[in-house]
């Protein structure tokens, strides 16, 4: 009877831990989902905030333009233009930024810091660990218990 019963008992927690497993990976997929869907709203705004500096931006690098070749003609000085070569990068960086492949090239680029240059990625004295955080914790409580003694 208990033999029956013991075998049942382990039949029970077979299904209960399948079902905890299927839980588990359930839940991770939602939260894998939603991070990206997190991220992709994120670069949207991103993406959208460079479009909206890219039209302020364009219409004073157009005034400026229109004035400092003004000048320039008028007073017959050609190096009044001279402001207009870094506005103009700046302006190319934020077009491309916003309309561009600037995305996927930096896209590439990570992938490739990836794939060949991962120790660079690697934290000062590692991942931090349960122990070492653990640590940190009980320094910092002895510390507190410490100042307000």
């Amino acid at each position: 009877m208990g033999f029956l019963l013991s075998k049942s008992l382990d039949a029970n927690m077979k299904k209960q831990q399948e079902f905890m497993l299927h839980n588990t990976r359930l839940q991770m997929e939602r939260q894998i989902l939603m991070q990206n869907q997190m991220r992709e709203r994120q670069m949207a705004m991103q993406i959208a905030w460079s479009r909206e500096f890219v039209k302020y931006y364009g219409t004073f690098f157009t005034v400026a333009a229109v004035g400092l070749s003004a000048g320039a003609i008028r007073r017959k000085k050609p190096f009044l233009i001279a402001p207009l070569i870094p506005l103009g990068f700046v302006l190319t960086y934020q077009m491309d930024s916003a309309y561009g492949t600037l995305i996927h090239r930096m896209r590439g680029e990570a992938e490739n810091i990836l794939t060949s240059e991962c120790d660079r990625l690697d934290m000062p004295h590692g991942i931090p660990t349960f122990e070492s955080i653990e640590k940190a914790r009980r320094a910092k409580s002895s510390l507190a218990s410490f100042l307000e003694k």
